[in-house]
């Protein structure tokens, strides 16, 4: 496992990180918590040092607080749902109605206790709109809980596809990480994000890098999920047959099997300095050590990162379709 900085907080966190959202049996399911367990351990063990939940995870916070509780060294961060349950945020909402200070406060204090642990190494507002940039009282709280010792550092989960709609914060100098979905299709990051970060030393997590699964190679038009899982809508109508399409493109120019997708996908965001860590979604011991060797393998071959910026397609799975 190889190590990048988190931005300027000083962590070191290991390239590939742990996405808690799909153990916690809220949206994702099919889940077995003891599956989730072991393959969390199994992580830890291969050196993934860094751990992302969020308190609307269903039972991710617990789940996850149980394993670390016997791993302190292992960082961890977790997400402040907006007060008004809406994702993602929406413009002309006064961030009253999302983070007002004494929302926040109560909502880490919810995590702590369903986690057990003491503190998180990052606290993250689970949306955000550059709107609020020097409005409410969010950013006298956020320094509050990190006197407090309650929080180490402070980052933003960037609503979907909209990567230049935390510019302003990074740039003001008031956020310590951001979270992005950045993948071999969605490449817009690139352009304004990644660059400005980098400049403002926030570190940038990457979520969604396998796109919700459409990178793994294993999506499709006869793919079936369980009742009640998102993907049933993320994948909806036509989709599954258009990443199908897509996926059958991109492996023919890179000249790999599909089973060797994900891999490349990984790297690809890897790929960029920028980049501090990606949380792939791991259930299972399989995922876990899949992902893991990822980081063993070193950049993408020049001719490779290419022909993926060759298949950028924008668009947007969490709409219904």
């Amino acid at each position: 496992m190889e190590y990048r900085q988190l931005g300027r907080t000083g962590l070191s966190v290991s390239e590939i990180g742990y996405g808690a959202w799909g153990i916690g049996g809220s949206m994702w399911i099919g889940a077995d918590e003891d599956e989730s367990v072991t393959a969390l351990r199994r992580a830890i063990e291969l050196g993934v040092n860094f751990v992302d939940t969020a308190r609307g995870y269903g039972e991710s916070e617990r789940i996850v607080g149980s394993v670390l509780r016997e791993h302190p060294d292992v960082l961890v961060a977790t997400k402040v749902p907006p007060r008004n349950g809406v994702w993602p945020a929406q413009s002309g909402v006064d961030v009253s109605e999302t983070f007002p200070g004494d929302h926040i406060r109560a909502s880490l204090e919810t995590s702590l206790a369903a986690s057990g642990l003491e503190a998180f190494d990052v606290l993250q507002f689970h949306v955000w709109s550059d709107e609020w940039v020097g409005h409410g009282d969010w950013l006298e709280t956020i320094a509050a809980l990190k006197d407090e010792g309650k929080i180490r550092f402070f980052g933003v989960s960037i609503n979907d596809y909209q990567p230049e709609n935390a510019l302003a914060l990074v740039r003001s100098g008031a956020v310590d990480t951001v979270q992005v979905i950045y993948n071999a299709w969605h490449q817009q990051p690139e352009e304004k994000l990644l660059p400005a970060c980098a400049e403002h030393g926030v570190g940038v997590i990457v979520r969604v890098a396998l796109d919700e699964g459409g990178l793994t190679g294993r999506i499709t038009s006869s793919t079936r999920f369980p009742d009640g899982d998102f993907r049933n809508t993320f994948f909806g109508g036509d989709r599954k047959a258009q990443v199908e399409q897509h996926v059958a493109a991109l492996v023919n120019d890179l000249g790999i099997s599909n089973d060797e997708l994900a891999d490349v996908a990984l790297r690809y965001v890897l790929d960029d300095p920028a980049v501090s860590t990606v949380i792939a979604g791991m259930r299972t011991v399989r995922n876990v050590e899949r992902n893991a060797a990822t980081s063993d393998r070193g950049r993408l071959p020049a001719a490779q990162h290419e022909a993926v910026t060759r298949h950028r397609w924008e668009r947007n799975f969490y709409e219904a379709p």
